[in-house]
């Protein structure tokens, strides 16, 4: 129990100096593309001053489309990435997911953001 008890302090401290050293404090982890902001922690897009809240699966969409930019993620990998098993989703779902994502994207000014590349799946494009 007392070992416990010290890894607990060992790691705020450490934690604390990380934080002091790097200023982490304030920041939060992102992924960035033609100037649009994911929030990692916060499952929010941010754009031309603008800042939107995702569904899980639209951020987990967005997620896994800036993480490959410039490839195309096939409908099998964005489905296990949402769904995690291999049990048999409607391909229809995850068409209307990305359909309210698009809406998302294109009411602030991103129009085209995620392109579909038929029957392979979708892509970011780099402009």
């Amino acid at each position: 129990m007392e070992i416990l008890v010290n890894l607990d302090v060992m790691m705020a401290k450490i934690t604390a100096m990380l934080r002091r050293t790097y200023d982490m404090g304030n920041q939060l982890p992102m992924l960035e593309h033609r100037g649009l902001m994911l929030g990692l922690m916060d499952s929010t897009i941010t754009y031309d001053g603008q800042k939107i809240e995702l569904t899980k699966n639209e951020f987990r969409i967005l997620q896994t489309l800036m993480e490959r930019k410039g490839e195309i993620v096939s409908l099998d990998a964005l489905m296990m990435r949402l769904w995690q098993m291999d049990d048999y989703v409607e391909e229809n779902t995850l068409t209307v997911n990305v359909t309210r994502l698009r809406r998302k994207l294109d009411g602030i000014g991103l129009q085209n953001f995620i392109v579909t590349r038929k029957g392979m799946g979708y892509l970011l494009v780099e402009e």
